[in-house]
Formats: C-alpha cells, sequence, structure tokens
C-alpha cells in the first residue's frame, strides 16, 4: 500500500511538472472587432513628454523637425500605427484654458502647470500644434476638456474652434486668422478627467450632474463629424461610480465612460523601474493581471443599464508606475521587460473583451511613465513597451476570435498567477494572428494549441525576449531589447505546439 501511494505521489508531481498549456482558438466563431482606438496612447504637458518631448521648438534647435516637433518620433509612432492621442491631460486638462495656446507664441501667456511640479508653462504647444501633429502622425486627436476649473462655454466654443467651416462663426474665423482654414473635425472629447480626484473631488452624483450640463452644449456642428463623448469614469475598483454614471446619464449624452488604473506595488514606495528583484515583478505582475477583474466587473455594471453594448468603456489611462528617476524630468522612469509584460497581457485582456473596450490609452508616448520613446537631446530610444505595441498591431481592426486558455502556474510563495496570457483575431485578408505571453520569469512554457474551424498553411512569428527582467535600451545601447524572428512554433497533426522562453512576447501569423 504504501508503494503505491509513493508511487502515486511520484506519478502525481511528475504531471505536475510536464503539465502541459492548452489553447483553444475557435476561428469561425468571430463576430466582435477589435477597435483600432484600443491602441491610443496619451499626451500631458507633464515633466518632458511635451516640452523636450515631442516638441523641441522651431528655433535654437538641431534636431530636425516639423513646426517644432521631432521627426523621429512622428516616424517612429507612425510606425506603431497610434490609431489616437489624447491631449493635454491629465489633471493638466482642468486647469488648461485653451485660448492660452492660440494665436502668436510670442502674444500667448505664461501660466503655471500646478499638478506638475510648478512649473512655468509658456503655452508654446496649443491646440494648433496638438491637432497639426496628430495630422502628420495619422492619429486622430482625443481632447479632454476642462471642467474642474472652465465652464460650459468654454468648452462648447473650443469645439466649435476645431469643428466649424471657416465663416459660419467668430470662432471659426478666429482659427482662419490663426494660420488653419479647414476644420480638424475633432471627434473625440473627454468631458473633465478623474472626476473623483484632481479633477475636482467629486462625488458620482455630483459629477453624473454636472457631465449632463457640460454634455448638452458639445454640440455636433454642421459639417462636422458626430461627437464622441467620453465621461469622466472611475479610480480603479469604484464600481459604485460606474453604477452612478450608468444609471443617471440619458444614453443619448455618452458613448463612453472612463477608466484609469495603472499596475504600482505601493502608492506611497513604487520601486525602481530598472532594479528590482523577482517578487516586485511577481507584484507587478499581479497587478497587471487585476485588469481583467476590473473589465469584467465595470462591463457587468454596464450591461445591466446597456445591454445593448453601445456606450464603450474607455481605458484612457493605464501602464506601470515606479519612482521616477532624479534629475530626467517629472514622472520619468526607464522601461524594461517587465515593461513588456504589462503591455502584453493588458493589450490580450482589452483584446478579449473589444465587445466593450473599444478605447485605450497607454500613459504616456514619450519620456513619463510607461512611455514608448524616450529622448535624450537629439538621441531618442524605443523602449520595450513600443516593440510589444507594434507587434500588436495586427490586430488593429480584425475581428476577436474567442479563445480558451487553460494555462500553468507561476507560482511565488502561497500566491499563484497565470503564466500564459493569449488573444488571436483574424483580419480582413484572412490572416490569423495570435499574441502569446509567458509571464514567468524562470520557466518556459510549451502550449498546444488547437484551431478549429480553419486550415492554416504556413506559420511565421516574432518574439520580444531578452536574458534578464530587467534589460532595457539605452541611449548607448538603443537595441539590446527588440523582436527577433521566432521558430518555436510548429504544426504537429492538427496541432500547433509553441514554447514560449521565461517572460517572453510572441506574435505568430497564420495564413
Amino acid at each position: 500500500m504504501r508503494k503505491t501511494l509513493v508511487f502515486l505521489s511520484t506519478l502525481f508531481l511528475c504531471l505536475q511538472l510536464t503539465a502541459q498549456n492548452t489553447i483553444t482558438i475557435n476561428a469561425d466563431h468571430g463576430k466582435d472587432i477589435i477597435s483600432r482606438n484600443i491602441y491610443g496612447h496619451f499626451a500631458e504637458h507633464l515633466g518632458r513628454c511635451i516640452y523636450d518631448g515631442f516638441y523641441v521648438g522651431e528655433k535654437n534647435t538641431t534636431i530636425p523637425n516639423k513646426d517644432g516637433v521631432r521627426l523621429d518620433i512622428i516616424d517612429a509612432l507612425k510606425k506603431l500605427k497610434v490609431p489616437q492621442l489624447r491631449w493635454p491631460g491629465g489633471c493638466f486638462a482642468d486647469s488648461y484654458h485653451w485660448k492660452d495656446g492660440i494665436g502668436p507664441k510670442d502674444k500667448r501667456p505664461g501660466t503655471t502647470n500646478i499638478w506638475w511640479g510648478g512649473v512655468p508653462e509658456n503655452n508654446s504647444f496649443g491646440t494648433h500644434d496638438f491637432l497639426n501633429m496628430c495630422e502628420l502622425i495619422g492619429a486622430e486627436p482625443y481632447l479632454a476638456g476642462n471642467v474642474g476649473s472652465g465652464t460650459v462655454q468654454e468648452l462648447a466654443d473650443w469645439a466649435s474652434y476645431v469643428n466649424q467651416k471657416e465663416g459660419i462663426s467668430s470662432l471659426s474665423q478666429l482659427r482662419a486668422e490663426n494660420g488653419r482654414k479647414e476644420p480638424w473635425k475633432v471627434k473625440f472629447w473627454g468631458i473633465g478627467n478623474e472626476a473623483w480626484g484632481c479633477g475636482g473631488n467629486m462625488q458620482p452624483e455630483y459629477y453624473a450632474n454636472i457631465y449632463k450640463q457640460y454634455a448638452s452644449f458639445m454640440k455636433d456642428v454642421n459639417g462636422g463629424p458626430r461627437l464622441f463623448r467620453v465621461a469622466s469614469g472611475a479610480n480603479s475598483g469604484d464600481y459604485h461610480w460606474t453604477e452612478v454614471l450608468m444609471r443617471d446619464i440619458p444614453r443619448d449624452l455618452f458613448d463612453g465612460i472612463a477608466l484609469h488604473y495603472y499596475s504600482v506595488i505601493d502608492w506611497n514606495k513604487k520601486g525602481s523601474a530598472d532594479n528590482f528583484s523577482e517578487k516586485e515583478y511577481f507584484t507587478i505582475m499581479k497587478r497587471a493581471l487585476a485588469m481583467n477583474e476590473l473589465v469584467e466587473k465595470h462591463i457587468a455594471i454596464m450591461d445591466k443599464y446597456d445591454p445593448q453594448k453601445r456606450i464603450a468603456l474607455v481605458v484612457d489611462e493605464w501602464g506601470g508606475w515606479y519612482d521616477s528617476e532624479p534629475g530626467k524630468g517629472t514622472l520619468y522612469q526607464q522601461n524594461t521587460m517587465r515593461d513588456a509584460m504589462i503591455a502584453g497581457v493588458t493589450l490580450n485582456i482589452f483584446n478579449n473583451h473589444c465587445e466593450r473596450v473599444r478605447m485605450a490609452n497607454l500613459a504616456q508616448t514619450v519620456n513619463v511613465l510607461q512611455a514608448v520613446i524616450l529622448t535624450n537631446k537629439e538621441k531618442m530610444i524605443l523602449t520595450p513597451t513600443y516593440h510589444v505595441m507594434e507587434m500588436y498591431n495586427v490586430h488593429q481592426d480584425a475581428t476577436m476570435l474567442p479563445l480558451t486558455v487553460k494555462s500553468n502556474n507561476y507560482v511565488m510563495d502561497t500566491t499563484k498567477l497565470t503564466a500564459v496570457s493569449a488573444s488571436a483575431s483574424k483580419d480582413k485578408n484572412g490572416t490569423i494572428h495570435i499574441s502569446l505571453v509567458n509571464i514567468d520569469a524562470a520557466k518556459s512554457q510549451d502550449i498546444s494549441l488547437t484551431l478549429q474551424g480553419v486550415a492554416a498553411k504556413g506559420i511565421t512569428g516574432r518574439i520580444l525576449s531578452s536574458s534578464k527582467i530587467t534589460d532595457h535600451n539605452t541611449f548607448e545601447e538603443p537595441t539590446k531589447v527588440k523582436p527577433q524572428p521566432f521558430t518555436g512554433a510548429k504544426f504537429s497533426g492538427d496541432q500547433l505546439q509553441v514554447t514560449l522562453p521565461p517572460f517572453s512576447v510572441v506574435v505568430l501569423e497564420l495564413k
């Protein structure tokens, strides 16, 4: 009897050690579209994101630029296929008065950035500068309106200024006098930002009433786009906030409700961006994977009031947040393979919930938080997060393919995390893309993948991986971490066998 128990225990242990991850993709059941707008970005007047980031000015610089905007950043973001870009904040938005940033630059009033360092704001980068930059990138602008310290008229006038045809009003005439005859046709508008916090410390019932007032005067203009109005939504797991807004705001007054969530170890001690332990990495991965529960619980509330799913869940701030690096600008942090893992699992979550999550914005694009680009004078580097988002842009506007994942656990102490994350889509040409992430810091993961409803003839892939989870690109070594061809996938009968190295991101293409 004892020998039998020992044998069974040994067998069970061996089965655990050789457990097979399995993924089943229903390639013939896809119906929901993964909106390109899930892959949006965020540019706030914060630290070195705008000034000494995007914008170096038209004068006194040797850095190639177009109207003061760096050409290398424009090229990089075009390759990234950035669909929409949020501006001017963030907290900064609710102290920003748009008329301060139009007209001759030497006549624009100077103000103070009360949220980020109390530094001078000369308003040399304003509405024209941002909207023209979006055109160069090929991104739609997403303007965050000032509700906290602004007025209803001010926000309504901003919409008229950027969207009305020349000659319709004094505002469109003013725009023409400032150098832009044709309207920009801005569709996306945020009605305030973090109204529960820096946007006014409001209660949800109060904000819902304020929102209705502002949204009522945000009218579509003749010849302009149908406005897509986004309400300032919940902070992480504040489900009551979502409940109140969905209950109290009429469906015809809003198109999206925002959600903000950051992966943080501890708000009081966030830890180093590039010098961290596996325990700290594990904690951040736990925080990042929690996005799935947040999204599902907010969606459940939205479904109760909006079963037709007309209102989008807009996760317009997300990413990893660590301690700032001294002397490099407010909220400047390095970007490592850990951030690539955050990006990979988060985008998989958004893809798999695309029926409701139809817009999102990584915070932030350049030199702030989980940036895709870092600059140092004339130098520019692309981060691991950039590479993940570039690899994943094949999912934009493709049909999401439902899948089920059975994964091994990534274990630390007594806590277990799902090691393997995945999402899949089929584009208009019938090509299938599968994005896979292994967050385990030490173990490879063998995956047996079944593709139902289609027979693939060929497979290619790319991988982002490195030797250490702390690895990152620097201005001295700008390509240490970059995508490489992936050869760890092969067909075995009617299944695809894939081996994912530790902490790696893979995107497969099947034809």
